[in-house]
C-alpha cells in the first residue's frame, strides 16, 4: 500500500502560512511531504546527511533503532536467520513474499546456473596489479559486467531487469572469490552447481585444483547467516547511492558498482575491520581498563569501534545472532581460546554495564563480532567488505528494482545552502592584486 495522508503540517514564514500533507506508512514515524515547498514558498529545507529526510517510499526493510528491530518485508531478522537460508531471503527481498517449496527450488536453480562468468573476464583480472585491493577490483569487475552482458542492460524491459538481477546475485560471489584468488596468487576455481550458495563461495575461495576440498558445514552455515544479516539495511549510504545512480537511468551493473564503491568507505562497510583492529590493539583482557579510560577521555582520539550505530539506539538485533555464530566458528576452527574473543566478551560486558556507555547508548553492533568470525574462517581483513558486498547485492537490487517501478521516481537532485562568494566580475590577470 502507498502512504496515506489524514492531516497537515503548517509552516509559517514571514507571516505567511503554508500547509503540507503528513504521510503515514504502515509503521514508523509520519513524514511531512515538502515536495511542493519550493514551488509554494521559494524555500528549501536544510538537512545535512539527510538524517531527518525520507527520500522514497519503500516496502522492503523496516528498522526501529530505538527498539532494536530489523525486519525484511515484515519478517524479523532473528526468524529469518534461524529458520531460513540466504537464497530464501533473496527471494523474499526481491518478490515480497517467502517462496513456496517449488518457487524456492526454481529460484535456487536460476541462481546456480548463472554463477559462471564470461571466460574473457579472467583476462580482465590480469590487468590489475597483483596487490590490488579486492574492493578496487570489485568496483571495476562489477561495472564491467555491463560490457559482457549487454543483453540485460535495458532498464525499461522487465525481463532484462529480472535477468540482470539473477546474474548479479549469482556472479558477484564468483567475482569476489576471483578477486581473493588473484590477490593471493592462486588459480580461479569455477563454481559447482551441486553446492549451496555459501558452500560454493567457500569452495571458490579456499579450494585448489591439486587436492579435494571438504566443505565444513559449520562454517557454511555461519557464512549463510552472515549473508542474511547483511542482505539489506534500508536507506543507508550505499543503498541511497544505488538508488540515486539508478534514478539517472544508468544500467543496473553500473548502479551496483556505485554501491560497492560507497560501501568501501571505512565509515560504512569497513567498520568490522576497524573493530578487529581495535581488539588486536587492546591485545589482552588486563589492558581493557586503560583502553576504556582513554575512550572516556575527551582529549583522547581513541574510539570504541563496533559499538553504537547511526540508526540503532538499542542492542543491534544482528549482533546477538553474530555473537552465537562467532563462538560456534571459533570452537569449530580451534580458535575457542582466541585472546581476541576474550577481549571482545569482556569489553562487551564492561560497555553494557558502564553508565558512561549506557548514557550514550553505545551497544555492540553487528561489526563487533563479524570481524573475528570472518578471520577465524580464514578471510583476510581486505576481504571483509567484499563479503559485505556479496550479501548486500540482493538488497541493492531489490531497492533498485523498487525505484525503477515507482511511478513517482525521477532523477535525484538534492539542493544546497550556498555560502560562497556572491556575483563578481572577471579581472584580467595583469590587473589582479
Amino acid at each position: 500500500m502507498n502512504a496515506t495522508s489524514t492531516k497537515n503540517a503548517t509552516l509559517t514564514v514571514d507571516d505567511k502560512t503554508y500547509e503540507f500533507p503528513v504521510l503515514s506508512g504502515t509503521v514508523g514515524p509520519d513524514v511531512v511531504d515538502i515536495g511542493k515547498l519550493y514551488a509554494q514558498a521559494g524555500l528549501f529545507t536544510y538537512d545535512p546527511a539527510f538524517t531527518s529526510t525520507a527520500s522514497c517510499q519503500s516496502r522492503i526493510t523496516y528498522i526501529d533503532g530505538d527498539a532494536g528491530i530489523l525486519e525484511y518485508r515484515g519478517y524479523p531478522i532473528e526468524q529469518l536467520a534461524e529458520k531460513g537460508d540466504f537464497l530464501e531471503t533473496c527471494y523474499l527481498l526481491l518478490y515480497g513474499e517467502l517462496p513456496t517449496l517449488s518457487q524456492k527450488r526454481d529460484f535456487d536453480q536460476r541462481v546456480i546456473h548463472h554463477t559462471m562468468v564470461h571466460e574473457q573476464m579472467t583476462r580482465f583480472f590480469q590487468s590489475f596489479r597483483r596487490d590490488a585491493h579486492p574492493m578496487a577490483v570489485m568496483v571495476a569487475a562489477v561495472g564491467a559486467l555491463a560490457a559482457f552482458y549487454h543483453d540485460s542492460t535495458d532498464i525499461n524491459d522487465p525481463q532484462q531487469r529480472v535477468v540482470a538481477s539473477m546474474r548479479m546475485i549469482a556472479k558477484i560471489p564468483t567475482l569476489a572469490a576471483m578477486a581473493y584468488k588473484y590477490n593471493i596468487g592462486q588459480p580461479f576455481m569455477y563454481p559447482k552447481n551441486s553446492l549451496s550458495f555459501a558452500e560454493n563461495f567457500l569452495y571458490m575461495c579456499f579450494a585448489v585444483p591439486c587436492e579435494d576440498y571438504k566443505i565444513n558445514p559449520v562454517l557454511a552455515g555461519a557464512l549463510d547467516k552472515i549473508f542474511i544479516l547483511h542482505a539489506d539495511h534500508e536507506q543507508n549510504a550505499s543503498t541511497s547511492t544505488v538508488r540515486i545512480a539508478g534514478s539517472s537511468g544508468a544500467n543496473p551493473f553500473a548502479c551496483i558498482a556505485a554501491g560497492i564503491a560507497c560501501l568501501w568507505g571505512p565509515a560504512h562497510g569497513g567498520a568490522n575491520e576497524a573493530a578487529l583492529a581495535m581488539l588486536s590493539e587492546i591485545g589482552t583482557v588486563d589492558k581493557i581498563p586503560d583502553f576504556i579510560n582513554r575512550v572516556k577521555d575527551k582529549n583522547s582520539d581513541v574510539r570504541l569501534m563496533g559499538f553504537g550505530h547511526r540508526v540503532y539506539k538499542n542492542y543491534d538485533p544482528r549482533a546477538k545472532i553474530m555473537q552465537k555464530m562467532c563462538h560456534a566458528v571459533l570452537n569449530e576452527t580451534g580458535h575457542g581460546d582466541d585472546p581476541m574473543l576474550k577481549v571482545a566478551i569482556e569489553l562487551e560486558k564492561i560497555a553494557l554495564n558502564d553508565q558512561y556507555f549506557i548514557d550514550r547508548k553505545l551497544y555492540p553492533n553487528v561489526d563487533f563480532y563479524s570481524g573475528i568470525t570472518l578471520k577465524a574462517m580464514g578471510f583476510p581483513t581486505s576481504m571483509f567488505t567484499v563479503l559485505f558486498a556479496v550479501a548486500r547485492t540482493v538488497g541493492w537490487i531489490s531497492q533498485w528494482s523498487e525505484m525503477i517501478e515507482d511511478p513517482q521516481q525521477k532523477i535525484g537532485r538534492p539542493r544546497q545552502l550556498y555560502t560562497g562568494a556572491t556575483r563578481r566580475d572577471y579581472v584580467d590577470i595583469g590587473d589582479r592584486k
